[in-house]
């Protein structure tokens, strides 16, 4: 293999693929990525831990002979990043790897491309087509609400339905649950999958990261259950689904509301925020007492002091006195537009909240139980 390889080109595809490369692996080749430069198909980088997977293309490579190369993360990360080259030449012997500039020059261990797992490409003829803008947030506002370290259930990623004309991801950890959908286009009929599929995580965040231009479209797929594909329009990212049971969450919904107080997203997040700075981990809590004209949110803390916080509302309804975790309002509120509006659907100190906003996205989170 030979190639001249454009510096920032090869190291924009290194970034988004060194992050699924593990620090340690029972296969110490995973700890590196593999580069294959090919005139006619593109070069494309890939990198992988088995279970999440990526192929990014390189922009900017002029092949001068065809071929593939393993790259090691501990050495080209730094190497793409300490030179001052617009190009970079990267050639293949029969023994090392030699990576060139103008004034430098690095001869790193070779091994064999062969050895690397295959990332698988996208194939598919029958898949899901949605903006890159509409995917970005559903992953943003329901990942925060998953569980890594559930053993009972599949809550360590977030369950994806897909429909003839929309979308919807679902994440929980048992405490709160955030579901968001958004309106996709169905490409050839494709089946629907079976049992319940669950990205994890660290797939999601990845597929995040390669959306960078709100305005493109995205294909999704997912393959017999067991995986998941997405074709941004630079990369390729595989996942395998997160194993087990993903709880019945329709049961989580109540069944009746008594009480609706609209809200805007900012003068809330703020207000919560400021609730929050005399919590502590023992006193967590934050009261809100939603009457008409206004919420009044209150905290107290032994040896840290007390707070309250008033916000005015357009709001003429009973009163309503519910306690919760600040941390879990915060993390959804963040994921939405200041001057969002948002409405909390209520029925007492006892039964879980619901949060709606315009744009199909749902959040309940459950109260805290407070001795009075």
């Amino acid at each position: 293999m030979r190639a001249l390889c454009n510096r920032e080109g090869l190291l924009t595809a290194f970034n988004m693929v060194s992050g699924v490369v593990p620090t340690r692996s029972p296969k110490p080749i995973l700890q590196n990525v593999k580069l294959t430069v090919d005139d006619e198909e593109g070069s494309v980088l890939m990198g992988t831990d088995l279970e999440v997977g990526i192929r990014h293309r390189v922009l900017g490579v002029k092949v001068e002979a065809a071929g593939s190369a393993i790259l090691p993360t501990a050495k080209i990360g730094p190497i793409l990043r300490t030179s001052g080259d617009q190009d970079l030449l990267l050639e293949t012997t029969e023994e090392h790897l030699l990576v060139k500039g103008a004034r430098s020059s690095f001869k790193l261990p070779l091994e064999d491309p062969s050895l690397y797992p295959e990332v698988p490409d996208f194939a598919a003829d029958r898949y899901h087509v949605i903006l890159s803008g509409n995917l970005k947030k559903l992953i943003r506002r329901t990942v925060f609400a998953t569980d890594l370290e559930s053993a009972r259930y599949a809550l360590g990623g977030v369950l994806v339905e897909l429909r003839p004309d929309g979308v919807s991801m679902i994440g929980t950890d048992g405490r709160r649950l955030a579901k968001m959908s958004a309106e996709a286009q169905s490409e050839n009929d494709p089946p629907a999958p079976s049992g319940t599929p669950v990205i994890p995580v660290k797939a999601l965040k990845l597929i995040e990261r390669n959306l960078v231009d709100d305005d493109l479209l995205v294909h999704l797929t997912i393959q017999s259950g067991a995986a998941v594909l997405v074709r941004t329009e630079g990369a390729v990212i595989y996942s395998r689904l997160v194993e087990g049971r993903f709880p019945r969450y329709q049961d989580v919904f109540p069944t009746s509301v008594e009480t609706r107080v609209p809200m805007t997203v900012g003068p809330l997040r703020l207000a919560v925020e400021q609730a929050s700075i005399v919590t502590s981990d023992e006193s967590r809590g934050v009261d809100f007492q939603f009457g008409p004209g206004a919420l009044v949110l209150s905290s107290q803390a032994a040896d840290v002091g007390s707070a309250q916080v008033d916000l005015p509302l357009d709001y003429q309804g009973k009163p309503v006195d519910i306690t919760f975790d600040p941390r879990y309002l915060l993390d959804a509120l963040k994921t939405l537009d200041d001057d969002a509006e948002i409405t909390a659907e209520l029925i007492d100190a006892k039964n879980a909240a619901v949060f709606k906003t315009p744009d199909d996205y749902t959040y309940v989170v459950m109260p805290l139980t407070r001795e009075r």
